[in-house]
């Protein structure tokens, strides 16, 4: 399944939005706007990856420059220590939009490993697992992309 553009782009503004409504104010207090540092998002459970692009997007909506380098595509095997990405460039923006990237990110990669357990436990025997309508409320879309 892709993700159409659109849609990414329209959940990921609402997640923002919702997030950083009223404007980051620790971030804001304590970093100074011109400090630039790398970020790497490691892996804390073992699971299937899911979500690495909608992440990547997130960085970018908060702040174009910052650069995006993404190390495990979704569908990898992951285990803890594992770095899926590391991101770089303005220390605000980073601390912007972690926190968001990290909530897509747990969601569907839970859900994404969720799945596989299912899918190894039926391995060989003559039935699919399949998704349903019962799904998050504005999230359907990725749900359904990370089983």
């Amino acid at each position: 399944m892709q993700l159409a553009e659109a849609q990414i782009e329209e959940v990921v503004d609402r997640a923002l939005a919702e997030d950083l409504g009223g404007g980051d104010v620790t971030t804001e207090a304590l970093i100074p706007g011109d400090q630039w540092g790398t970020g790497s998002i490691v892996v804390k459970e073992k699971g299937i990856l899911a979500g690495i692009e909608v992440a990547k997007r997130v960085f970018h909506r908060v702040d174009s420059g910052l650069k995006v380098d993404i190390l495990l595509e979704d569908g990898s095997k992951v285990k803890p220590g594992n770095v899926v990405a590391t991101v770089k460039g303005n220390v605000a923006s980073i601390l912007k939009a972690e926190r968001v990237a990290l909530n897509f990110l747990q969601r569907l990669s839970g859900i994404a490993s969720e799945t596989n357990r299912y899918v190894e436990a039926v391995k060989g025997l003559p039935v699919r697992i399949m998704d349903t309508r019962k799904t998050t409320p504005g999230l359907r879309l990725l749900e359904k992309y990370a089983v």
